[in-house]
């Protein structure tokens, strides 16, 4: 099966592999020619003509050229081959389905993409060059030794047998050690972008050499794996080495004595001689082929486990053009793993209406906007946009009409028009500024040294917690979206600029509808209808002064007070999966 599936990464580029190959064989054979040249001279004459002194050299630069014609050709197709897979390996990473990212670390996945698909390269061009190459041109040089001096090469064939031997019974540890070294790489990768995606932390707890020596043990294990690798290397090349050494000896000495007993001419002895040297480069070729083949199949597999992860369908159709979104939870449970989020979440969000979601750490306020944004699909139970299952949606169709701005306000990597443009990129220089004086962000531009065409950096480091926020914020205005989504849209923001953003949200509670996970008294008190969530459950919804005089653990969260501790929980979901 691994086979095949390494004759389909090569698919497409079977015409330049077969040139490759094509121009290496006709170089091994300009080069098998040479020593019949060689026999022809010794044996002739005393003197050696000089057109076979010319025929020697055409041949010598033919070989030359042809054989980096064939480099050439090969390298070039294995870096679209690489190529090829890096592309497909990357689509499918990034629509993954958000399980298969939970179960799988980032880092891992990522050296998936960079390190194994390098190791395949390898494979595709190199490794299956030197076995199909390798083995033409030994199968030809023996062929041509035997038609020379039958006997003479039976003694040779025995040394090589011998170190064919000890080469086949380590094939199999060698791609156990090579695919051993591949997780280990793999770990190692995973384990330091983790660390360096929360260096601040790091730092800030003081845990610079735990993280050091926790990378270090991962880059031990795949260094161990290595080590095993070239343990068996250094038992097999010697092997070769000492055979290949060994059959020139016999040659010598074998052939010599036939010589003196005149069982074969000086010429014969020379050319069997010369292919005996030139039988060593096609072994050592199928024996790093096979090497990087039995490491190849590691990288393969691992590559392989990728494009057999669950990735979102695009499948569904269209959602109705229509004066906003009406979206209901009807009945809605989801469970995480093993652990229960939500249970049994029922209401309404209207169009342009302004809901706030309220409740302790992991009650599942977040969990409702992943099912939302489809990152998850419940249980049981349905949401309904404007009376239809979303799952009847294509994701891309119903993600065009919402939008999300998470409580980690992303910044991307790139200038401050990228980021706001990100998810509608034809946008307008007035529709940006539009947006721009909505999220309280002209100050920032104008304090820019380049304005909107000023590069945030890595993560938006340079910037402030709030005007992360804000960015965030106004990415999500310019798509005039249906629906937004808001996870605790004042968790970074000042005084002024939480005045700001209130205003943002009132205008915009006129244009789509809100749905957003608050915090703050001061937001929960905006909205139209507060729908309050306990350990997964909705335990009452309705307006602010409504909910104070029937809900005592509402009147507990908007006070700041819990009363009866004990019952408030003991059915709380444990934080981590809000």
């Amino acid at each position: 099966m691994r086979t095949l599936d390494l004759l389909r990464l090569a698919s497409g580029h079977g015409r330049g592999l077969a040139l490759a190959v094509t121009a290496t064989l006709v170089a091994a054979g300009l080069g098998l020619l040479q020593p019949q040249l060689l026999r022809a001279a010794v044996d002739s004459a005393t003197s050696v003509p000089w057109q076979l002194l010319a025929a020697m050299a055409v041949l010598f630069l033919a070989q030359a050229c042809v054989d980096g014609a064939g480099l050439y050709l090969l390298e070039r197709t294995g870096e679209r081959v690489v190529l090829g897979v890096r592309r497909r390996l990357v689509a499918r990473l990034l629509r993954l389905r958000m399980k298969a990212f939970d179960e799988h670390r980032v880092g891992d996945l990522m050296s998936r993409v960079s390190v194994d698909t390098t190791v395949l390269r390898e494979v595709v061009s190199t490794a299956s060059v030197q076995l199909i190459t390798g083995t033409l041109t030994g199968v030809g040089t023996v062929v041509l030794m035997v038609l020379i001096d039958p006997v003479l090469f039976l003694w040779v064939g025995t040394t090589v047998v011998v170190a064919a031997v000890v080469v086949y019974s380590l094939v199999g540890r060698l791609r156990a050690a090579g695919e051993q070294m591949q997780r280990g790489v793999g770990d190692m990768t995973a384990e330091l972008e983790r660390a360096l995606g929360a260096l601040r932390t790091v730092r800030a707890c003081r845990a610079e050499e735990r993280e050091e020596e926790l990378i270090g043990r991962r880059a031990e294990q795949a260094c161990a794996a290595g080590v095993r690798a070239a343990r068996i290397t250094s038992v097999m090349s010697p092997a070769v080495e000492l055979a290949m050494r060994g059959s020139l000896l016999v040659v010598l000495l074998v052939g010599g004595t036939r010589v003196a007993r005149d069982a074969a001419s000086v010429g014969d002895l020379m050319a069997f001689l010369l292919y005996a040297t030139y039988l060593i480069i096609p072994f050592t070729s199928v024996l790093q082929g096979i090497g990087l083949l039995q490491k190849g199949m590691g990288a393969l597999g691992r590559v392989a486990e990728v494009q057999e992860l669950p990735v979102e369908g695009t499948a569904g159709g269209v959602v109705p053009e229509c004066a906003g979104i009406r979206l209901e939870f009807r009945d809605v449970w989801f469970r995480y793993r093993d652990r229960p989020v939500l249970r049994g979440v029922s209401f309404t969000v209207e169009p342009r209406s302004h809901v706030a979601l309220v409740g302790l750490s992991g009650a599942g306020k977040s969990t409702l906007f992943s099912l939302i944004e489809r990152f998850y699909e419940p249980d049981s139970g349905a949401l309904l946009a404007n009376g239809i299952d979303i799952r009847n949606f294509s994701r891309d169709q119903w993600r065009a009409r919402i939008a999300l701005v998470d409580q980690d306000s992303t910044v991307l990597n790139g200038t401050l028009r990228d980021n706001l443009s990100y998810a509608a990129p034809h946008s307008s220089d007035h529709d940006l500024h539009e947006v721009l004086e909505l999220a309280n962000l002209t100050e920032l531009v104008e304090r820019l040294p380049d304005g909107l065409d000023t590069p945030l950096g890595e993560r938006g480091r340079a910037l402030s917690g709030g005007e992360r926020q804000r960015i965030a914020l106004a990415r999500a205005l310019l798509t005039q979206p249906d629906l937004l989504l808001l996870d605790e849209p004042t968790a970074h923001l000042d005084p002024v600029n939480e005045r700001a953003l209130h205003r943002a949200i009132h205008q915009a509670a006129q244009e789509c509808a809100l749905l957003v996970i608050a915090h703050r008294l001061s937001t929960i008190r905006e909205a139209n209808r507060i729908v309050v969530l306990r350990a997964g459950e909705v335990i009452a919804q309705g307006t602010h002064d409504e909910l104070l005089g029937i809900n005592g653990f509402y009147s507990g969260l908007a006070g700041g007070r819990f009363v009866d501790n004990s019952k408030l929980f003991e059915t709380e979901i444990s934080p981590g999966w809000r």
